[in-house]
């Protein structure tokens, strides 16, 4: 384990945030990731960087909303903010205790909190899209998440060190080939104008004129593997039925359907959790589509139920409803940004200004 945790802090460090000495760094998790903490810290320190750790400790957000009230609910922490508004990186290390602990948090105190934190999201945003603030988001394996793949914890732990390439020799030079095996998909996407998804329950076509198409090769999200951009807000038209179970705050919408037209979502249905879209829908700027992407890393190959691995599944795509992306030109705003997943892999295809690029879940080209 030490072993693996000093790889994966290295690679951390060294390519996703790419810390030089002098950097300000801010990483916050639970206290159940410790031992990575332990280890990035100690990497960061060497590269030179000043860092700043904060560590939740078990039920904090659930005790928090259901205690705060009036002006406790719009605190926001000083170092959280000094962190995103002046410092160079942020790592955010993903190591919950129960995923279920906000299912039952008053919404109603939810829209204060977030609206309270509205300004510093959007410069979040901003200081992200120019890599001004250099974000990583990972993975440390907990029961909970091990639970909810439906894995045994050595198992998950297994998983999850595999789809970051930990295994391999030398992990930061694979996700370099990573890197450059997906420049010559986006360099072909962004000579395109038209991109259309067809296969069993989608029929969507888009336009991407004037949008750039990222190449996501795990120094933003890790592990990564995918190509994304934001639809021009108003070319989507069709429908697409997605095959994966869409989660949306614990909540699970199963074989969502969407009917948009002009890029509005004007009809939707599913098999279980209708209620969900319903309320989601009502939300200012989701029924329009923030983000359209093709999911690259075939070391991961079946659902977790965890969004930061399951929409970079080799052979899917997904659509995101809601927030654009503001480095692929989206400008769609919304305080949602809900990925949604569909396979490819059984007859799907993708057309680029009419010609086919990509069929059965992989790359022709």
């Amino acid at each position: 384990m030490n072993t693996i945790l000093e790889k994966y802090a290295a690679l951390l460090t060294h390519y996703c945030m790419e810390l030089r000495p002098g950097e300000k760094l801010f990483i916050r998790s639970t206290l159940l990731a410790e031992p990575l903490v332990r280890e990035v810290y100690r990497s960061a320190l060497r590269a030179g960087a000043l860092v700043d750790v904060e560590l939740d400790f078990r039920e904090q957000n659930r005790i928090f909303f259901q205690e705060s009230n009036g002006a406790q609910l719009e605190h926001i922490s000083p170092l959280y903010k000094t962190a995103m508004e002046t410092y160079n990186a942020y790592l955010y290390i993903r190591a919950p205790y129960n995923l279920k602990d906000d299912s039952g948090v008053d919404s109603a105190k939810s829209r204060i909190t977030q609206a309270a934190h509205k300004k510093l999201s959007a410069l979040y945003f901003q200081r992200t899209a120019t890599r001004e603030l250099k974000r990583n988001l990972c993975q440390f394996p907990t029961r909970a998440s091990a639970q909810e793949a439906g894995m045994s914890l050595e198992e998950y732990e297994k998983f999850v060190f595999g789809a970051c390439k930990l295994y391999d020799t030398d992990p930061i030079e694979s996700w370099i080939k990573v890197r450059k095996s997906q420049e010559h998909i986006v360099k072909h996407l962004n000579q395109c104008q038209e991109v259309k998804y067809l296969g069993d329950g989608i029929d969507l076509t888009f336009s991407t004129q004037g949008r750039t198409w990222i190449n996501s090769d795990g120094q933003t999200n890790m592990p990564s593997g995918e190509v994304y951009t934001s639809p021009v807000e108003d070319s989507v038209n069709g429908v697409v039925r997605f095959s994966f179970p869409a989660l949306y705050h614990g909540h699970e919408v199963e074989e969502a359907t969407l009917w948009v037209k002009n890029g509005y979502i004007e009809k939707w249905e599913a098999k279980r959790g209708k209620e969900i879209l319903d309320q989601v829908f009502a939300i200012e700027g989701t029924r329009r589509f923030g983000e359209a992407a093709i999911g690259t890393n075939y070391d991961i190959n079946q659902m977790t139920r965890n969004i930061l691995f399951d929409e970079k599944i080799g052979g899917t795509v997904h659509l995101a409803i809601g927030q654009s992306y503001l480095q692929t030109g989206g400008k769609n705003e919304s305080a949602v940004h809900w990925d949604m997943i569909t396979n490819m892999k059984n007859g799907g295809q993708i057309f680029t200004d009419g010609e086919k690029i990509y069929e059965n879940g992989h790359f022709l080209i």
